[in-house]
């Protein structure tokens, strides 16, 4: 186990740590400002309006014009945070984030916050479970899903300090912690943070931490488990994804998002490709969610611990 791990894992959700990760950085650079479509208590870019109210700007329920904004501001040579529901920005701000921000490859970062099925009881209109696949496929564009607070805090500056369009996925829901100050996040990286030679679980975003179980859990039935987390979902550390599967001869992938499109797709790519071994993909089976608690949600769409350790020991049978 990686020794920056924690072992007093206290939940925080990404969101909150988005929101004072913005106000540390917005003391260093000037040129931060921060956009947001009327939903700033939600996205937490409450409290950078509230430290620099000159540099906030709320947009109104108009997501389109916070994206086209934002890009106007990158070209005048700020340094502009766009910031609202990962189900709004991707999918109803499409067009302007492909023509305006993408295309010209401008400096916007988007931060969009309450992804996935753990929006929880807002309901399926809500849980944004493809944004992934939808920024993954646009070229200049980075993608990136941490999986705790710390790695939120140090993604958010990652995003500040690249240069070019960075989509940032956070959620809702409280998750455990999983990082000291020791842990390092770095842009096209992968972190390995448990080794094992039997099977390797490459996860992002929540499923880090029930990853981590999984292994645990599989290692008292003398599996040994590599756990992988791929924050960097593009750029993608192929180099990483090949070695752990030559290591072990059999992958798990496990994301809050469908399994079309997002990191088990990019690392089917990576395999079929470069090196195919047995695969196994944990994640929303194409198929809208609906309203519920967090947690029952999870359990019912198949994003548990236990449904990794399932997929684990279907695709150690095809070795």
């Amino acid at each position: 186990m990686a020794d920056y791990i924690l072992t007093d894992q206290k939940k925080v959700a990404t969101r909150d740590a988005y929101g004072k990760a913005l106000v540390e950085l917005g003391k260093e650079k000037p040129a931060i400002v921060v956009l947001d479509a009327d939903l700033s208590q939600s996205t937490k870019t409450v409290n950078f309006a509230k430290a620099y109210p000159e540099r906030f700007f709320n947009m109104g329920i108009a997501e389109q014009n916070l994206m086209g904004f934002a890009a106007g501001l990158a070209a005048a040579g700020k340094l502009p945070f766009a910031s609202t529901f990962a189900v709004f920005a991707t999918g109803r701000a499409f067009e302007q984030i492909r023509n305006s921000i993408a295309y010209p490859k401008l400096n916007v970062k988007i931060a969009a916050t309450h992804a996935g099925l753990t929006v929880g009881e807002d309901g399926a209109s809500h849980q944004a479970i493809e944004d992934l696949a939808l920024m993954r496929a646009l070229p200049n564009m980075t993608v990136l899903v941490p999986a705790d607070a710390e790695e939120t805090r140090q993604v958010v500056r990652a995003a500040a300090a690249h240069s070019g369009p960075v989509y940032i996925r956070l959620g809702r829901l409280a998750v455990p912690t999983l990082f000291s100050t020791e842990y390092t996040f770095t842009l096209g990286k992968a972190n390995i943070l448990r080794e094992g030679t039997d099977v390797a679980i490459i996860a992002n975003g929540l499923m880090v931490s029930e990853a981590l179980k999984a292994a645990a859990e599989l290692s008292s039935q003398q599996v040994g488990c590599t756990v992988v987390n791929c924050a960097s979902l593009k750029p993608l550390d192929e180099e990483t994804i090949i070695s752990v599967a030559k290591t072990t001869g059999a992958v798990v992938t496990a994301e809050e998002h469908n399994i079309i499109g997002g990191l088990g797709s990019a690392v089917a790519e990576v395999l079929a490709e470069k090196y195919p071994v047995p695969l196994r993909r944990v994640g929303i089976k194409d198929t809208f969610g609906e309203s519920g608690r967090p947690e029952e949600l999870l359990i019912k769409y198949g994003l548990t611990a236990q449904d990794i350790v399932n997929a684990v020991q279907e695709v150690l049978k095809l070795k």
